[in-house]
């Protein structure tokens, strides 16, 4: 099966969020499934239950309500952002099927770097060391899934001490150049869409720039 690519460079959240809703909602039974690729300028996103008592002190950084699942998160430059508009049930997966694959693509990801990650049980995303460093958030509509996952790469942290990110207090966050000292976006991107289509059984039909 085909995957059609896409790498936005730096962009608004609000911005490409609209344009995965616009997707979700005119594609046919035959359009493609889509990976795009995404850096935001910074910005906290609340989940669709997302409760306010969790942002703490946003220090002028715009908060968003999004129609994802999940509680707040924070997204900014030097993290890898992957949104996966799926057709679930041409597929033949469901959601929970999808959050597996997402992780396991991102701990084989980290695993090429002999990053020691692992999940945690009731606590969707990615965790090294009980520091979470991949943060995950989906919606299905029309059988399809949008949104994605946030990978945490080569940035600066302290806006998470702002929230309690995902919903939990005092939770700590980490980053792959905690650990890998050269390290950049683009290799992490290279990788991730690597094991993302081999967990996945999907074709590269192309990048669209």
């Amino acid at each position: 099966m085909n995957l059609v690519i896409k790498n936005f460079g730096r962009a608004d959240y609000q911005a490409v969020w609209e344009q995965m809703q616009d997707y979700t909602q005119q594609r046919s039974e035959s359009s493609p499934d889509q990976l795009w690729i995404v850096e935001h300028p910074p910005v906290y996103t609340q989940g669709q239950a997302g409760k306010p008592e969790h942002v703490l002190n946003p220090n002028n950084i715009p908060i968003i309500q999004s129609d994802r699942g999940g509680q707040v998160t924070y997204h900014g430059p030097g993290q890898v952002v992957a949104y996966v508009l799926i057709d679930l049930k041409r597929k033949g997966i469901g959601i929970k099927r999808l959050v597996s694959s997402l992780e396991t693509a991102v701990i084989q990801l980290l695993s090429d770097y002999a990053i020691d990650a692992s999940i945690q049980c009731g606590a969707p995303g990615v965790y090294v060391n009980d520091k979470k460093i991949c943060s995950i958030g989906l919606r299905v509509k029309r059988g399809c899934s949008y949104h994605g996952i946030a990978l945490n790469v080569d940035m600066d942290l302290l806006p998470f001490r702002g929230i309690n990110p995902c919903g939990f207090k005092q939770l700590e966050m980490t980053q792959v150049k905690d650990f890998v000292e050269d390290i950049t976006l683009q290799e992490v991107i290279n990788k991730l869409i690597i094991h993302f289509k081999q967990e996945l059984a999907y074709n590269c039909h192309g990048a669209i720039l």
